[in-house]
């Protein structure tokens, strides 16, 4: 008997267009998703909260702001949280955005800085832009202003709200982002709206059911947003208004209690409502309730301290349906390979192209009889094929691209030419495009060079990396290619990055932790790490430093760990969860057949896999499960 599906858990038999339909309106759980919750409180106005929406339970203490202050905004993606703006004590304005990776606990860093400095503002997202509306300078503000939320700078004006006001709500769909109640100094009703991918002034939505302002904060689903707490007299109303229309709010249940100024946020199925005031005290309450249903909210815990003129945001809300946008897991379409290849390399050109499974640990072994005569090559891999993209033989460059199919365990193909015969690239791919980028020709370029994986044909011109340089490292998500470090013409700490569906010039992405040239990467969907190389050109000084980025931001890596030795001209590869890195050199010593291994969500040192056939650097390396595979 069928096992049907229980759409409170995501349990049983789904069909496909069952589960495109949950993701899409909303109502597919999220057991992982995190709230985070700040204010000001009677200990200290930086310190920030977190709670797995999906559970019940208190909540416990994530990280630190940059400085403490209260009468904030919130707004979030699925990777990272984001706060607007506020005050602290003796009434100073700020202008700061303060941003924080969801799933690593810690401090927070500086974004930028919101056009205008104010309190008191509400602000919004859906997955690519956060906006923030109004606020308060030395009187009433109508400034809306935005950022895009995977990057970091300072604000760009958006347009103007309805009304002047302050001490408003804020809520979003995918699409759009509304701004209710508030004061005018007089309290106000009035609900206003804008096209969060736009620009321009709001535009007047309906009435909230009574003139609110003290925060009548919003936690939203996919279509229906609701607005709860806030003054005259503290309000317990939960109202809802269903965001593709426009009209009033409806009142449709209460909270557990009345307050004002808490924070609300969402996973798309359960709303929130975090502290609060309530005379004669800030309050410690957690409330929940379910969007689609409302009714009277439950207890749900306690925060850690007794946060007022709150603020507060998630990594599900319902800003964030607009697909999978990895709010929800992925049903179907994961990468799912775990086949890691190794061609060719320096000295033994003639060994057979190596296979490792990577999610094991072992000795390599062959995976056809066929060899890579080159070196100081490089390449990757989509689901069905390994490529192998230029490089060097002895006594001239190369300019060959060649591929296998993994399902086969075939003899190398060939694919077609790069731009430029040219030695020492780095490769990056998702599912349908490979890029090559930089290396020598032998004098160093700056080149990106593209390919379609599926096809056959020459490359064609992509754009150019900020900077000239070999060898270097490269790795990439499903949408965004990064390259790292390099020669130009000592080691450089230089990482840029490119949107891999759009022709163009790479971007400032950060800085490597270690300046070094020649080292190797591995990637799940969300993170790429770059490991080893050579730090320093005379004497000759080789690096065991693994660092991290979070592909979908900017900004300089961080330490993960150490290889088991330091070398150069080692190469990666990985699944969506295990980073191996392959051969090197070591000085002294030489040319090394040791393969390491990381698990990439966390930190800490690599441990040894097993060993390649012989000692060598400078190969190509492919796989078929990491995560730039991962939805494409």
């Amino acid at each position: 008997m069928a096992n049907y599906p229980q759409l409170d858990n995501a349990s049983g038999v789904w069909k496909l267009h069952d589960v495109y339909d949950a993701v899409m309106g909303g109502y597919w759980p999220n057991y992982n998703s995190i709230a985070l919750v700040t204010g000001v409180d009677q200990n200290a106005g930086a310190s920030v909260d977190k709670v797995t929406i999906a559970t019940t339970g208190d909540a416990t203490v994530f990280g630190d702001l940059t400085s403490g202050r209260a009468q904030l905004g919130a707004a979030g993606s699925i990777i990272r949280g984001l706060f607007f703006g506020g005050n602290s004590p003796g009434t100073l304005l700020h202008d700061n955005i303060d941003y924080a990776t969801f799933t690593t606990t810690g401090n927070f860093s500086d974004f930028g800085n919101l056009s205008v400095a104010r309190r008191l503002v509400a602000s919004a997202s859906n997955s690519v832009r956060a906006v923030t509306m109004g606020g308060y300078t030395s009187s009433g503000s109508n400034v809306v202003d935005y950022v895009t939320i995977n990057s970091t700078g300072n604000a760009t004006d958006f347009g103007d709200t309805t009304v002047t006001r302050f001490g408003t709500g804020s809520g979003s769909s995918p699409t759009r982002a509304f701004n209710a109640g508030g004061g005018t100094p007089s309290t106000s009703n009035v609900i206003d709206f804008l096209t969060i991918s736009t620009t321009g002034n709001m535009t007047d939505f309906g009435d909230l059911q009574q003139s609110n302002d003290g925060g009548p904060q919003g936690a939203c689903s996919s279509t229906r947003g609701v607005f709860c707490g806030g003054t005259p007299a503290t309000l317990t109303m939960l109202q809802f208004i269903t965001m593709a229309s426009q009209g009033n709010s409806i009142d449709y249940g209460d909270l557990t209690d009345g307050r004002q100024n808490g924070g609300a946020t969402s996973n798309s199925v359960r709303g929130l409502y975090l502290s609060g005031y309530k005379s004669p005290a800030q309050q410690t309450n957690i409330d929940f309730w379910t969007i689609a249903n409302g009714g009277t909210a439950q207890d749900f815990g306690d925060t850690s301290r007794a946060y007022y003129y709150a603020a507060a945001t998630s990594s599900s809300h319902g800003g964030l349906n607009d697909g999978y946008q990895g709010t929800r897991p992925l049903p179907f379409n994961e990468a799912g390979g775990d086949l890691g290849l190794y061609f060719g390399g320096e000295p033994a050109t003639s060994l057979p192209i190596q296979f490792i499974n990577i999610s094991s640990t072992g000795n390599s072994n062959s995976f056809s009889n066929a060899a890579v005569s080159a070196i100081d090559t490089n390449g990757g891999g989509n689901k069905t094929r390994g490529m192998v993209y230029s490089g060097a033989i002895p006594g001239s460059n190369i300019d060959d691209i060649r591929y296998v199919e993994f399902a086969t365990k075939g003899n190398v193909a060939f694919f077609g030419d790069a731009t430029a015969a040219r030695q020492i690239i780095g490769c990056a791919a998702n599912n349908t495009r490979l890029l090559g980028g930089g290396g020598a020709t032998p004098s160093n370029v700056n080149t990106i060079d593209y390919i379609t994986i599926g096809t056959l044909g020459n490359a064609a011109d992509f754009g150019d990396l900020t900077v000239a340089r070999k060898p270097l490292a490269a790795s990439s998500s499903n949408t965004r290619a990064v390259w790292a470090g390099g020669n130009n013409p000592d080691p450089t700490n230089v990482m840029d990055y490119i949107t891999i569906s759009t022709i163009g010039n790479a971007t400032d992405f950060g800085d490597l932790s270690v300046a070094r040239r020649n080292g190797a990467s591995a990637n799940s969907s969300t993170r790429i790490l770059f490991a080893g190389g050579r730090s320093n050109p005379s004497p000759a000084v080789e690096s065991n430093v693994i660092d991290y980025i979070t592909t979908a931001t900017t900004g300089n890596a961080t330490d993960f760990g150490d290889l088991t030795s330091s070398r150069l001209g080692v190469r990666g590869v990985s699944n969506t969860t295990r980073g191996c890195f392959m051969g090197g050199t070591e000085t002294p010593g030489g040319n090394v057949n040791i393969i390491d291994y990381v698990t990439i969500a966390s930190t800490g040192n690599a441990q040894d896999f097993g060993d390649i056939m012989a000692a060598g650097r400078g190969g190509a390396s492919a796989s078929n499960g990491h995560g730039g595979l991962v939805g494409g």
